[in-house]
């Protein structure tokens, strides 16, 4: 009542006779509260005092231990159009089986034949260079031919210079003679002119002696002649030579620019092989890349792609698959500041979404739905929501998780550090200060052998 009114009914009737009157408005009502405030506040101070473990907490999902396990998407390296599913949404594959069926959509490789005729023309290609083997060895055959050839001429034509020098030393040495016959006849014919002159020869003998002087210089004159040609046979023999050897120096030059010509073409015809080969192994290839096939063992999640006709770009997404084996990791993100907190092999109690749980974070051992994980891996660098990743696999020394949750599913973790009391938890939150420093006692160990 707030008595504000000058008409106070409490002061005109009397309340004491009544039963709830004598329970509340008693002298001593307020010493059970009192009691109730000490006993409350002692309690509250022993609480203070209780041990509470620091923790970091964080939200994750579950992921596999290996990236080879987890999901992934099937694509097509080349491009085409689904022609046939051979499997469902649901369904368990093992490595190695058929997913789909596809077709090519590139005008290039519509050619059902394209394999086959492309091995036709490795065969006529590889025929080819046989036939560029065997022109080659003909043209070696043929320019050995033309040096023998060369030899023989180039002797036979030697021997017929040699034949000419000797021929001209002959002449010239019938010439002497008939330089000397011709100075003999001179001198006969001179002294018989003088006899002649004196009387003491007839003219019948210096007309002799003038005749065979006649001879002599005809016979001279004849011998020059031949000697000359003689010489001019020596220089013919001499052009001769140089005539065969420009002659079979030009034969033999035209047959080993055919046998190059022909080596060229055979090594052009042998890069037109490797290159015919390399497009059989890929449309070999590209042959076995129209059955889409499953990479490992697991189940088909979801057709990206659906329904018959429909095309795709290569690398495109297709089909979405699980593997079947596979270890369950926690893959979890925690805030800068906590970051040096963490270190590999530290516990983490998880507890996963869509399990009951009792989580005491600060009392641990009171928890109960908490599974336990060790600290594998840390991130190096910060993930694009401003987080630092953590990797959590199963604590083989805690009882093992649970068989029926999937990968995907969300997780919430909590790193347990330093044992503090509950006051100094409290103060710590209330200044907005981090939890303290905390090195495991491995490395402390470690730290004191070093």
């Amino acid at each position: 009542m707030l008595n504000i009114t000058h008409n106070q009914l409490n002061k005109k009737v009397s309340i004491d006779n009544y039963k709830s009157s004598k329970k509340v408005f008693h002298k001593r009502h307020y010493r059970h509260f009192n009691n109730f405030l000490k006993i409350f506040a002692v309690i509250v101070l022993i609480f203070m005092f209780l041990p509470w473990t620091q923790n970091i907490s964080g939200k994750g999902y579950l992921t596999t231990l290996r990236p080879d396990q987890r999901p992934q998407t099937i694509q097509s390296p080349i491009p085409g159009k689904i022609e046939k599913w051979y499997v469902s949404e649901g369904d368990f594959v093992k490595k190695g089986d058929t997913i789909l069926f596809i077709s090519e959509v590139k005008s290039e490789y519509f050619d059902p034949n394209l394999v086959s005729r492309t091995g036709q023309q490795i065969d006529a290609k590889t025929r080819s260079i046989l036939s560029y083997e065997n022109k080659v060895k003909s043209l070696e055959n043929q320019i050995g031919a033309l040096y023998n050839e060369k030899k023989l001429k180039l002797e036979q034509a030697r021997n017929k210079l040699l034949q000419s020098k000797l021929k001209v030393k002959s002449d010239s040495i019938d010439l002497k003679a008939a330089e000397t016959n011709l100075s003999i006849a001179e001198r006969q014919y001179n002294r018989t002119l003088t006899l002649q002159k004196e009387g003491l020869k007839a003219v019948t003998d210096v007309e002799e002696k003038s005749l065979k002087l006649q001879e002599t210089q005809a016979k001279l004159i004849s011998q020059e002649n031949k000697l000359l040609a003689t010489r001019n046979d020596v220089v013919n023999a001499q052009v001769e030579i140089s005539r065969i050897q420009a002659e079979y120096t030009d034969k033999i030059s035209k047959a080993q620019s055919d046998k190059f010509t022909a080596e060229s073409s055979r090594f052009d015809t042998e890069a037109q092989v490797s290159k015919l080969e390399n497009d059989f192994t890929n449309y070999e290839i590209r042959n076995s890349l129209l059955y889409v096939r499953a990479p490992q063992d697991g189940f088909i999640n979801k057709a990206i792609k659906s329904g018959v006709g429909e095309t795709f770009k290569e690398g495109e997404q297709l089909v979405n698959i699980m593997p079947s084996n596979f270890d369950f990791a926690v893959e979890t993100y925690v805030e800068p500041i906590d970051l040096p907190l963490l270190h590999k092999g530290e516990k983490v109690r998880i507890q996963f979404d869509g399990w009951p749980a009792i989580i005491f974070s600060g009392w641990p051992n009171l928890s109960y739905g908490t599974y336990g994980g060790k600290v594998i891996a840390i991130e190096n660098f910060i993930s694009d929501n401003g987080k630092y990743r953590v990797l959590l696999a199963p604590d083989l020394d805690d009882h093992p998780w649970p068989k029926d949750i999937r990968v995907g599913s969300g997780a919430t973790t909590l790193a347990l550090l330093e044992d503090v009391p509950i006051w100094f938890e409290l103060w710590r939150k209330l200044n907005g200060f981090p939890p303290n420093y905390y090195q495991p006692e491995n490395n402390q160990v470690d730290n004191k052998k070093k």
